[in-house]
C-alpha cells in the first residue's frame, strides 16, 4: 500500500513522466514540489527541527497542562492556528506568520512552533526550516573562517528566501549594532520576498531590544500571540517525579 504522504504522480520521486511533443517518453519536475524542496533541503543545513520535538503534533501541544485559569487562552490559540491552517494559502501569500511570545520560559511556544513546521512538511508539503536566533547568529559568524564554503551573503539570502523559517528564541541575544543589522537584513528580506517567518520569544514585541525597522516589519507580517505565563515544562516535570515516587 503507497504512503499517503508520498505523491501518487511521481511515487516521491520528484518526476513526472510524461509524452513530449515528439512522441517520446521525457521526464519533468513534477507538480508535487518535491524537487524545489529537495533542492532548498540542501540549503540551511544547520536549521532543523530539534529532535526533542521531531514528530511533535498539533494534538500533542493540545494536550499540554495549563492550569484552569489558562485553559481558555490556549483554546483561543488552538483555534487561532487552526484558522491560520485552514487558510494557509491566503496567508503564505500574504507573507504572515505569529509571533508566540510569554515571559515565562517553557511555556508551550517552541513546542507549537515545531508543531505547525512539522504539519506543514508532512501534511502540507512546504518547506520550513527552524533554528534560534544564537544558532543564525553563530552560523554567520562561522561563514567568516577563510575554511569556509558558505559566504555570509549567501547564507543571509538563504535564510531571507526559505519558505516558512522559524526563529525560536527570539529576542535572548544581545542586540549590538552588528546582530540588529543582521537581522534586519533576513526579515526585510524575508518582508520583501513575502517569506513567512514565526517567532518565539520571551518578550513582547514593544520591549525587543531592535529598532522599529526590525519590529515594524514583524509587527505587520506577524500574528501577535500572548502564551499562558505557566512552564508548562515545569508541570510536566513535576508530575512525572509524582508519578516516580508512587511507584
Amino acid at each position: 500500500m503507497m504512503n499517503d504522504d508520498v505523491c501518487p504522480i511521481c511515487n516521491g520521486s520528484g518526476w513526472e513522466l510524461i509524452i513530449n511533443d515528439n512522441g517520446e517518453e521525457a521526464a519533468r519536475e513534477c507538480k508535487c514540489g518535491l524537487r524545489g524542496r529537495q533542492i532548498q533541503e540542501s540549503k540551511l543545513s544547520f536549521a532543523t527541527i530539534p529532535e526533542t520535538y521531531k514528530g511533535v503534533s498539533l494534538d500533542d501541544w493540545k494536550r499540554s497542562p495549563y492550569r484552569d485559569e489558562f485553559k481558555g487562552q490556549a483554546r483561543t490559540i488552538q483555534e487561532s492556528v487552526k484558522g491560520y491552517l485552514e487558510h494557509l494559502d491566503e496567508f503564505e501569500e500574504q507573507g504572515k506568520g505569529f509571533f508566540f511570545w510569554s515571559e515565562t520560559k517553557g511555556s508551550g511556544k517552541t513546542m507549537l512552533a515545531a508543531a505547525i513546521a512539522n504539519e506543514l512538511i508532512t501534511k502540507y508539503r512546504k518547506f520550513a526550516k527552524f533554528a534560534t536566533s544564537l544558532d543564525i547568529l553563530d552560523e554567520i559568524k562561522a561563514t567568516f573562517n577563510s575554511f569556509s564554503e558558505e559566504t555570509e551573503s549567501k547564507l543571509l539570502g538563504d535564510l531571507a528566501r526559505a519558505d516558512f523559517l522559524i526563529i525560536d528564541d527570539f529576542g535572548t541575544e544581545r542586540v549590538t549594532d552588528w546582530v540588529g543589522e543582521k537581522f534586519y537584513q533576513i526579515i526585510n528580506g524575508r518582508y520583501i520576498n513575502k517569506k513567512v517567518t514565526f517567532f518565539t520569544s520571551n518578550h513582547d514585541l514593544n520591549t525587543l531590544q531592535y529598532d522599529e525597522r526590525v519590529k515594524s516589519r514583524i509587527k505587520e507580517r506577524s500574528f501577535m500571540v500572548h502564551f499562558p505565563e505557566q512552564s508548562v515544562r515545569e508541570i510536566k516535570a513535576f508530575k512525572e517525579n509524582r508519578d516516580l515516587s508512587v511507584d
